[in-house]
């Protein structure tokens, strides 16, 4: 999704599933603790006003307003309700990208520094 967006113009949008059909409307938009990026939205949906948890990275913001996200609309509605207003936990977004069948890999980390301690140029033995 597009990165220069501000996540409060989101709030009150209408979101729709891959196929058009109408998801509900953007109830609140949750940033990605290490970089600052909008990472989920969560989703009113439906008469008894659930709130379902969407990827903001594959989904896409329409030219007329509307949030068009990437899965069927009954993946999105059976995708795991945490409650708003809380912050999500490692676990709870853990589940989520499971749900969603994307990607949890982390970036690579660079490799462990075996010198660590080791002044150069002396013998280790």
């Amino acid at each position: 999704m597009q990165t220069d967006i501000d996540p409060r113009n989101l709030i009150g949008r209408k979101a729709f599933d891959r196929n058009g059909a109408k998801i509900g409307t953007i109830d609140e938009i949750y940033l990605d603790d290490a970089t600052g990026e909008p990472e989920w939205a969560a989703i009113r949906t439906g008469l008894f006003s659930r709130d379902a948890f969407v990827p903001l990275e594959p989904s896409e913001l329409v030219d007329d307003g509307t949030l068009r996200i990437p899965f069927d609309r009954d993946l999105i509605k059976d995708a795991p309700d945490f409650g708003v207003g809380r912050h999500l936990s490692p676990a709870q977004e853990l589940q989520l990208y499971h749900h969603y069948g994307l990607d949890t890999t982390l970036p690579h980390l660079p490799p462990p520094d075996h010198d660590f301690g080791h002044i150069a140029g002396s013998d280790p033995t």
